[in-house]
Order: structure tokens, then sequence, then C-alpha cells
């Protein structure tokens, strides 16, 4: 009967360990459930800022670049109007004298 009963105390010691780290468990969650967790994002805001202010800078200087090469592309000029008139003269003169000179044999023999 010793040994049982041992083993009787000795299971009601573990049972009542048992109930007893339940209870440290039970506390410990009640006291993890009311603990609010902040976060601090003013490092984070700031980074954000910066990078968003970097940004609308990356930004302006796309419009200022797009805005130079609108006024270069628009003043400027291959060839001066003088030289396309006078290349497309010269090219009607070459076409009517060929054309005349094609009717002209034709027309001698």
């Amino acid at each position: 009967m010793t040994k049982l009963e041992e083993l009787t105390v000795l299971l009601v010691n573990e049972i009542n360990d048992f109930k007893n780290d339940i209870e440290k468990l039970e506390k410990i969650n009640d006291h993890l459930e009311n603990t609010k967790i902040k976060i601090d994002l003013v490092e984070y805001k700031f980074l954000i800022e910066t990078h968003q202010q970097k940004i609308v800078a990356h930004i302006n200087s796309l419009e200022r670049f797009e805005s130079r090469l609108e006024n270069i592309l628009k003043n400027s000029k291959i060839y001066p109007n003088w030289a396309v008139i006078l290349l497309l003269v010269s090219v009607l003169l070459g076409i009517v004298s060929l054309v005349y000179t094609y009717i002209s044999i034709g027309l001698s023999n």
C-alpha cells in the first residue's frame, strides 16, 4: 500500500503543479491580451517624406528637360529654307531637261 500511496502523492503533486502552471499561463495570457503594441512610425514617415520630395524633384527635372527638348526641336532646322528651295528647283530643272532631251531624241528619229 505504501507504493500506491507514494504514487498517489506524486500524482497529486503533479496535478497541483500542472494546475499552478495553467493559472500562470492564464495570467500571462490575460496580460498579453490587455497589452497594446505601439509602433514607432516617425522614422518611416521621415523616410517616406524624403523619398516623396526626391520624386517631386525628379519629376520637375524631367519636365524641365522635356520643355527644353521641345524648344530645341521646335527651333531646330536641319537645312536652311533657301537650300531646300534650291534643291527642289534643281531637281525640277533636271527632270524637265531629261524629258525635253528624251522628247527631242524621240522626235528626231
